[in-house]
């Protein structure tokens, strides 16, 4: 019998999502680097395979201030992305000097001088890998007792926020995320038919 697929949902609820970023930084030893990625891949809605694949010289200038833009091709849709790094540039200084203290207190794990963003610590010539971090995502919904995180979950939480804070702009969301059609975007942020009634709740038909 063929295992049933897991199904991965946005993070809908403020107390929920704290509590899972909470847990990705205080929980591991290396949280404040697994904290990042969920961040990173939040504010910028990349698949994360394009997230565990960003360098340091994408996003950091070489004096170790973060860029404005980072630009990188879909690895999906071999599309262009202008990532706006703003609302992620104060994890992204806090995750640079913890690099640097981290190198510092352990040698022999060279990953602030890693050409990667988010290095694997066992091997800091590689990035962390997509199974890797699925690993981190599952304990972290073992901790907690959520069901439905999974490496798709900080993708579709930043694209659900969007939706959410743009009075439902269904067409930049799509964009955002390299989609085709409006219908795969709504599957994707997990629009059923009890959000749509609680959308619908809201709207005055008089």
């Amino acid at each position: 019998m063929n295992k049933k697929a897991k199904i991965v949902k946005p993070i809908k609820d403020a107390w929920v999502l704290k509590s899972v970023q909470d847990c990705l930084h205080d929980k591991f030893e290396t949280g404040v680097r697994n904290y990042t990625i969920f961040q990173v891949g939040k504010a910028t809605l990349l698949r994360v395979s394009d997230v565990l694949k960003l360098k340091k010289s994408d996003v950091y200038d070489y004096d170790g201030s973060v860029k404005r833009n980072a630009y990188t091709i879909d690895k999906k849709t071999k599309k262009r992305n202008v990532l706006y790094l703003k609302p992620v540039v104060k994890d992204l200084q806090e995750y640079y000097d913890w690099l640097e203290k981290w190198q510092k207190d352990h040698p022999a794990q060279q990953v602030f001088t890693s050409e990667w963003l988010f290095p694997s610590f066992t091997n800091p010539d590689k990035h962390i890998d997509r199974k890797r971090y699925y690993m981190i995502m599952h304990r972290v919904g073992e901790i907690l007792n959520i069901p439905y995180l999974g490496t798709h979950t900080m993708r579709k939480t930043g694209a659900f926020k969007v939706y959410e804070q743009t009075n439902h702009n269904i067409g930049l969301v799509m964009k955002l995320l390299n989609h085709s059609s409006e219908e795969v975007t709504l599957t994707y942020l997990g629009l059923d038919q009890e959000t749509r009634e609680h959308i619908l709740d809201t709207i005055n038909f008089d």
